[in-house]
């Protein structure tokens, strides 16, 4: 990890980890330009033209960029690596500071944005990784008496908390070992609602099960469909990069959270 001395400015953000192509520039906590497109997976393609458009119409020269935020993962393998290849070149060839942001984090943040929640709130992305599995997660989120506007926060009071690392599991078995978890706490440190965010649809029946296992109602367990939003992999940056938390361009890494299929034949039959 490297420590930069950079003053806060303008960055560009991307994500790629799923279907959706999202960029953005951001000014500080100002949101300055974003998109976030359903790109068919077809982001090779169409990433470089949507960065030279969003820094032309938000007129920030590359010169002027303090930085870039990229999400790596997990999520499509592909994907993954078109981003962070994107923002590997462009921070080496600006000599500008990355930061790498959990795309899940930032899927997080974007599905819980639009809820107007209060009290205790779990918050689990979901990305399909097929054969009912999932890239996933858990965050924890208090919002006390009258929910502040996540936006204006993002810098500032609104944070949430990890409770568990990016991991791909069978939804069924990550289902069973929250509802587990929920039961083990004290009445008072339990949540009052369990928001699953991301690409819900897909995996609906398995997690409205834990409604039954935890006894909460279906007003309690929501699922939010939703991307991970450009702004969020910025805001998110924002804050690693004002904490010096970045990486050196060279040895920034997707975050698969397990073997290629290809890397796991070579494990296998090693030459």
């Amino acid at each position: 990890m490297e420590k930069h001395n950079r003053p806060q400015g303008r960055i560009l953000a991307l994500d790629t980890s799923s279907a959706a192509q999202a960029v953005a520039v951001l000014d500080g906590a100002d949101v300055l330009i974003e998109s976030n497109n359903l790109a068919e997976r077809n982001h090779s393609v169409n990433l470089l033209p949507e960065i030279e458009r969003v820094l032309r119409e938000s007129d920030t020269k590359k010169r002027e960029l303090k930085g870039i935020a990229v999400g790596v993962g997990p999520g499509s393998y592909t994907g993954v690596r078109i981003a962070v290849t994107t923002a590997k070149t462009l921070a080496w060839a600006l000599k500008l500071p990355v930061v790498a942001v959990s795309s899940l984090e930032a899927q997080a943040a974007s599905g819980f944005e639009t809820m107007a929640l209060q009290g205790r709130i779990w918050i689990i992305p979901l990305v399909d990784a097929r054969r009912g599995q999932a890239y996933t997660a858990l965050f924890e989120a208090n919002v006390p008496g009258e929910k502040e506007s996540v936006s204006d926060a993002s810098l500032s009071g609104f944070s949430m908390r990890r409770l568990a690392e990016d991991a791909i599991l069978l939804t069924s078995d990550w289902t069973a070992t929250l509802a587990e978890r929920f039961k083990a706490l004290a009445p008072s440190e339990r949540p009052d609602y369990i928001l699953f965010t991301g690409e819900t649809p897909k995996h609906a029946d398995t997690v409205l099960a834990i409604a039954e296992s935890t006894g909460l109602s279906l007003e309690q367990v929501r699922l939010q469909d939703c991307v991970t939003e450009a702004r969020w992999i910025g805001r998110i940056g924002q804050r690693k990069l004002a904490a010096g938390d970045t990486t050196e361009a060279h040895s920034l890494l997707p975050n698969y959270t397990q073997v290629t299929e290809a890397e796991a034949n070579l494990l296998r039959n090693p030459q």
